[in-house]
C-alpha cells in the first residue's frame, strides 16, 4: 500500500468514526448535567410516595434498555443511568450495586437488540448477512434473556427490600 492510500484509508476510517465519537461526548454530557443537576434525587423524592424500593431495579433496568435501544450505545447509557440510578437507589434505599448491575445490564440488553448499534451492524457485516434478518434472528433470543433478567431484578428487588 502507497502511503497515500494509506493516509486515504487512515483518514475515512477515523471520519467514519467520528458519528460515535459524537454521540458519546453528548452521553457523558448529558451525563454530568443528570448529576450536577441532581437528577436521581430529584427523581427519588419525587417517586418515592407511590414508588416502591423494591421496583427500581427492574425500572433501572427498563429504563437503561429502552435508552440503550433507541440509541445504539451501551457506553452511552451507563454515562446518563449512572448519574440517575446511584442517587436514586441511596435516596430510596435499595441496594446501589443492584442499581449499578441493572444500569449496565439494561445497557448491554438493549445496545444488542438495537438496530442501529455498532456492535449488531458490525456482526453482521462479518457474518455477510443481511443486517435486519440477523437483527431478526438475534431478537427472540435476546428478549426471551431480558424477559428473565427483568424478572429476576423485580425478584432480587422484593428480597432485598422486604
Amino acid at each position: 500500500m502507497k502511503s497515500s492510500e494509506l493516509v486515504e484509508t487512515a483518514l475515512k476510517g477515523i471520519g467514519g468514526l467520528m458519528p460515535i465519537a459524537l454521540l458519546m461526548l453528548f452521553a457523558f454530557a448529558i451525563g454530568n448535567v443528570c448529576r450536577e443537576l441532581g437528577t436521581g434525587a430529584y427523581v427519588a423524592e419525587a417517586t418515592g410516595s407511590w414508588l416502591s424500593p423494591a421496583l427500581i431495579p427492574m425500572l433501572i433496568f427498563m429504563i437503561s434498555a429502552f435508552i440503550a435501544f433507541a440509541t445504539g450505545t451501551s457506553w452511552g447509557t451507563f454515562a446518563i443511568m449512572m448519574a440517575i440510578a446511584v442517587p436514586m437507589a441511596q435516596t430510596m434505599d435499595t441496594n446501589v450495586y443492584m442499581a449499578i448491575a441493572a444500569v449496565m445490564g439494561g445497557g448491554v440488553f438493549g445496545d444488542h437488540c438495537s438496530p442501529i448499534s455498532d456492535t449488531t451492524i458490525l456482526s453482521s457485516m462479518a457474518a455477510s448477512s443481511d443486517h435486519i434478518d440477523h437483527v431478526k434472528t438475534q431478537l427472540p433470543y435476546a428478549l426471551a434473556m431480558g424477559a428473565l433478567s427483568a424478572l429476576l431484578y423485580l425478584l432480587i428487588g422484593f428480597i432485598s427490600t422486604y
